[in-house]
């Protein structure tokens, strides 16, 4: 059985380039939410292995959502996907719980390879 993924971004371009990574691959998609306020109301209907999620979306942020789902689902394993890679962001989203970051634009190999370690347990 695959590994299902919930995408949390606004925009559609990287929902097709997490489409296209994927693509071939044990990992399906099996939500994609444009804001954060979508992803906390998806994650109970979905229960997703995963979640990538964008920080920077209209209304609620992609932090504040990590926060929110790892409340109500501390099992929950979230991904930061995010061209701001500073090291405050970075240390902000561990802090909350998220299990990796991905950097955009989005590379194949490394995109596998964070969200084989997040469904392993590392951090």
């Amino acid at each position: 059985m695959g590994k299902r993924i919930m995408v949390v971004d606004d925009l559609r371009g990287i929902q097709l380039q997490m489409q296209a990574v994927l693509e071939g691959t044990d990992y399906e998609i099996v939500a994609f939410c444009r804001s954060g306020g979508e992803a906390i109301e998806k994650y109970d209907e979905v229960r997703p292995d995963l979640v990538t999620m964008d920080i920077v979306m209209p209304g609620m942020d992609g932090l504040e959502a990590a926060r929110e789902i790892l409340e109500k689902h501390p099992g929950a394993r979230i991904i930061i996907s995010s061209s701001l890679a500073n090291e405050d962001t970075i240390k902000e989203a561990k802090a909350i719980g998220a299990k990796g970051f991905i950097y955009k634009p989005l590379e194949q190999a490394r995109v596998l390879e964070v969200l084989d370690e997040a469904l392993q347990g590392k951090d």
